[in-house]
């Protein structure tokens, strides 16, 4: 689903009724009692974050397409009704002939005048050849053809201003090569064009190509419509120049990458558009690669890559979900990724304004050699080594809902391919503005080898529980003027908001570490609820910097007792929280605020 306007993203906030009133022995609450004995209880923290697409000044699918060649679709390619035909019925190695264009001799079927031709029958060793120059479309209409071509590929497109595919309603059509190419044969799959290829229509295609690839245009490829199987050794779909898939249901299962582009002599080319359709890959290599851009606006895939995310692979091999050469921007979409290399992958900017993605892979859910942004959409990385990294720019979140878990750090801005690695030279940061972000991670939970600036959204980490990683890290300047932040984790090298931010935050540390799922609840002297949390892992540190922190007030955290409410990722932002025990009152003083809790 295309995201069509800029929204606009309010402020993360929270709010609570008073406290109710106490009945029985009194109100614990205020004297650091258990309140086993009390029925006083109060309103849990109301947090509201909007994960509305911020879309202003974004870069869009549409942006991207501005620098790219446009493609070579027209749609009154795909019209066959009322067209005169001249048909071709195979048989053998030959075939039947009604109409002008077409010859056949020594088993192939050479057509070579611009025209619509339909195709059906089986030819069990022959090949449909075309070359005309003729300036006008070839058509060919598959209606129940089957051509198999045991020494070559069976559909030769070798010359034509340009040239469409329509698969007939209610057809089932194949095409499959044999074991061997002639020696020096430029083409390499079954279908196999040279000038611009569009296929459509309502029919059924099926493509094997046990040598190399599956369909090959050396030009442009567009599919708006049809369902086509491929299964090739290689390489499953390939557009030279780009390919664009509008429709249709697509079924691929190939030993090398499954969609794929490959131009790269023009900056304008070798880019791959998915706009619609129903996209089932897997490949031993990427699902989808594209040269320069990958763009998405729309349609449903689902894709496993090398066996998926279980599976550990040597660095050399590229086994990723969506994979862009330049800036990988998805508009819309639903995506499911099993991968065993990145989900999500960008050699330069990577940007996510809309759509739907749920990833599991044994790298990184979302990188970008240089700049990720997220301005909408959902993100769900349900496995990964690195939830979301950045390279050498900076890391944007302004809207939409992100969610990773990973084994390594959970948001990581790295700075790789600096002078010193871990260590970046330039001034980059992790800039939040809105949304909804939820870290849940074996090492940092956020983690920026340079600086953050939070101005809203609300950022949740369940963090580390060894001490040599850390709920928040950061190696230069945390400024937090807006948005809502809650860390947990382990204490060893624990860091809150730094002192050049405008809004407050509380930085506590146990004793001890406590249990996952003890519950943590903080409170104004006024009754204002800021906090309810079950962490969901071991914790010793707890960060907090919220709008409602305000200088000169006093605070009370209370431990323990019970909550009626339901907890997403630990928080709980509904229902009424029962005292447990009275664990610390403090007051707010200066901006980072640092309390001890025994």
């Amino acid at each position: 689903m295309a995201i069509a306007a800029a929204l606009l993203l309010g402020a993360c906030s929270t709010n609570s009724d008073s406290a109710t009133a106490p009945t029985g022995g009194g109100d614990t609450s205020s004297t650091g009692g258990t309140g086993s004995g009390s029925t006083s209880t109060f309103s849990v923290a109301s947090l509201s974050c909007s994960e509305d697409a911020k879309l202003t000044n974004a870069y869009t699918v549409a942006s991207a397409m501005s620098t790219n060649t446009a493609d070579h679709e027209v749609t009154a390619d795909y019209t066959i009704d009322g067209v005169t035909a001249t048909t071709i019925v195979l048989s053998g190695t030959g075939a039947t002939i009604t109409g002008s264009g077409a010859s056949v001799s020594g088993g192939t079927v050479t057509i070579n005048a611009a025209g619509t031709y339909r195709l059906s029958g089986t030819m069990t060793d022959g090949q449909v050849f075309v070359s005309t120059s003729d300036t006008g479309l070839v058509r060919l209409v598959l209606d129940g053809a089957s051509i198999t071509r045991t020494t070559d590929v069976p559909l030769f497109i070798s010359k034509a201003k340009r040239a469409a595919i329509v698969l007939a309603s209610g057809s089932t059509n194949t095409l499959q090569d044999g074991t061997s190419y002639p020696s020096g044969a430029e083409q390499n799959a079954p279908l196999y064009s040279k000038v611009d290829l569009s296929i459509g229509g309502e029919g059924a295609l099926t493509i094997t190509g046990k040598v190399k690839h599956g369909i090959h245009s050396k030009d442009g490829l567009v599919i708006r419509s049809g369902r086509i199987t491929v299964n090739a050794k290689e390489d499953g779909i390939r557009g030279k120049d780009y390919l664009v898939v509008r429709g249709g249901t697509l079924d691929v299962t190939a030993g090398g990458d499954a969609l794929k582009s490959t131009e790269d002599g023009d900056a304008a080319l070798g880019y791959v558009l998915l706009a619609g359709g129903t996209f089932t890959l897997t490949a031993g290599n990427d699902a989808v690669q594209a040269e320069t851009d990958l763009l998405m606006t729309g349609g449903t895939l689902k894709a496993v890559t090398h066996g998926g995310s279980a599976v550990t692979i040597p660095d050399t091999l590229s086994a990723k979900g969506l994979k862009a050469g330049v800036i990988l921007v998805a508009d819309g979409g639903t995506v499911t990724l099993d991968t065993a290399d990145d989900g999500l992958h960008s050699n330069a900017n990577l940007v996510v304004n809309g759509g739907a993605f749920s990833i599991s892979t044994g790298d990184d859910g979302v990188h970008a050699d240089s700049a990720v942004t997220i301005n909408g959409g959902t993100i769900d990385v349900t496995k990964s080594y690195e939830g979301i990294e950045a390279g050498t720019a900076d890391m944007t979140f302004n809207g939409g809902r992100v969610r990773v878990v990973s084994s390594d750090d959970g948001i990581n801005l790295a700075g790789n391919g600096d002078t010193a690695p871990g260590r970046p030279t330039g001034n980059y940061t992790i800039r939040i503005t809105g949304g909804r972000i939820t870290s849940i991670a074996g090492g940092d939970g956020f983690d920026s080898n340079a600086n953050v600036a939070m101005s809203g959204g609300c950022l949740v980490v369940a963090g580390p529980t060894a001490n040599n990683n850390a709920p928040i890290d950061y190696d230069g300047t945390f400024t937090m003027t807006g948005g809502f932040l809650v860390a947990t984790g382990s204490s060893g090298m624990a860091q809150a908001p730094g002192t050049t931010s405008t809004q407050r935050s509380v930085q506590f540390t146990f004793s001890s570490a406590r249990s996952a799922g003890s519950i943590v609840h903080l409170q104004s002297s006024g009754d204002q609820a800021i906090l309810d949390i079950a962490p969901i892992k071991a914790y010793q540190s707890l960060v907090i910097s919220s709008p409602l922190l305000t200088a000169g007030n006093g605070y009370r955290l209370y431990t323990g007792g019970s909550e009626s409410g339901t907890a997403v990722d630990g928080l709980y932002t509904d229902g009424k929280y029962t005292p447990g025990t009275l664990a610390q009152t403090f007051n707010v003083t200066a901006t980072t605020n640092r309390v001890n809790v025994q």
